[in-house]
């Protein structure tokens, strides 16, 4: 078992990180956040010429033809930068879900313009506060169209297509929309971090086609989520180490009493563990790396054990990068809110924190029990 990144990739992420310094990402975090906006149009298009958006997508169809773990070292430097981007939605969901289970046809018309930028996707599954389940899909699918609602669904404002999670005859369902129909209805939403919007969507009888068979849709859904909670820890990862990084310049260059506040033994541990968190976290992310990118049937356990620890380590150091900063750190004019506010929705995007520990519970119970026979 391979638990590293090899030298390309590891240029690769090298470059991505040069790139988003050189572009100023956190500023454009701030203007993005001011303006309302939830996107960065200058530097998505950027990204888009990088072919950053086409890493998935095979040859055949224009795109790179790249690995997951190539995806990874990109979420990592995403992550540390905030870039107020529609990449996870477009591409850790939307993207791998066409090229998992789309049919011939749709992959032919759909991953040549996701490359091109001409096509941005996201993936519609709540529907209440209630955490979604087989159960409880109330937006249904009748004869090819989708009629119901969802709610905190990422960048559905920019974006041009959604693969919403309904309940047809045969059972779930993965439907694929345009989102500039008149039969479907865009609503903004607030949250915590307005440089990712999130928005309402409202099909009333909209045209749709199906991704995948019908009646296997929330076992699809759940592969499609455990690829993303892997790439999402790589995300919060990078956040957190960000994190880390503020406060640990801030302790250097910050003067109490005559000394640098670093060479307080409190501040000294606020730091250490935050190291720790991310040190685990970073284990429990290449294991789920490894698990991705060998189609492992430990996939499911290493994504909620990686989404677990990932999501506690970028809350903690996002929260103790504030207090290390002290008064500061609660102002507008410093970067700390930033990190906060990312790290609270990404905790929520893809499902709670206790819904991954759930996940991670039944996982286990079902390992053991197959080992145990």
């Amino acid at each position: 078992m391979n638990l590293d990144f090899s030298d390309d990739q590891k240029f690769l992420q090298s470059e991505a990180r040069k790139f988003f310094e050189k572009e100023g990402s956190l500023t454009r975090n701030r203007k993005v956040l001011d303006d309302k906006t939830g996107l960065d149009n200058d530097l998505w298009k950027k990204i888009i010429e990088m072919g950053w958006t086409g890493i998935r997508i095979p040859e055949e169809y224009d795109g790179l033809g790249l690995s997951h773990l190539e995806l990874c070292v990109i979420a990592e430097e995403l992550g540390r930068a905030l870039a107020p981007v529609p990449f996870s939605s477009s591409v850790y969901l939307f993207t791998e879900a066409i090229i998992k289970y789309a049919s011939e046809d749709i992959k032919k018309d759909i991953l040549p313009k996701l490359v091109s930028g001409e096509c941005i996707g996201t993936l519609a599954i709540t529907e209440d506060l209630l955490a979604p389940t087989e159960n409880n899909i109330s937006v249904s699918s009748s004869k090819n169209n989708i009629t119901g609602k969802k709610i905190a669904v990422p960048d559905a404002g920019v974006a041009t297509h959604v693969i919403a999670v309904c309940s047809g005859e045969a059972g779930i369902e993965l439907r694929m929309t345009e989102l500039n129909k008149s039969s479907i209805k865009i609503d903004s939403q607030e949250n915590i971090d307005e440089s990712r919007g999130h928005f309402s969507i409202e099909f009333n009888d909209a045209e749709s086609v199906l991704i995948g068979d019908a009646g296997n849709g929330w076992e699809l859904v759940q592969n499609i989520l455990n690829q993303a909670a892997v790439l999402f820890s790589f995300e919060q990862i990078g956040g957190a180490q960000a994190s880390l990084d503020m406060a640990n310049t801030y302790a250097k260059e910050r003067f109490a009493f005559g000394r640098a506040i670093g060479s307080y033994q409190a501040i000294k541990h606020k730091l250490a563990d935050m190291y720790i968190a991310i040190t685990l976290a970073k284990s429990n992310s290449y294991y789920g790396a490894w698990a991705l990118s060998t189609d492992s049937s430990e996939l499911a356990v290493a994504a909620a054990t990686a989404r677990v620890s990932s999501t506690e380590a970028f809350q903690f150091c996002s929260k103790e990068n504030i207090q290390t900063h002290g008064g500061n750190g609660f102002t507008w004019e410093y970067d700390c809110h930033l990190f906060y506010r990312r790290s609270k929705l990404l905790s929520l995007n893809i499902g709670s924190l206790a819904t991954w520990k759930e996940k991670l519970i039944c996982g286990l119970e079902k390992s053991n029990l197959v080992n145990s026979k």
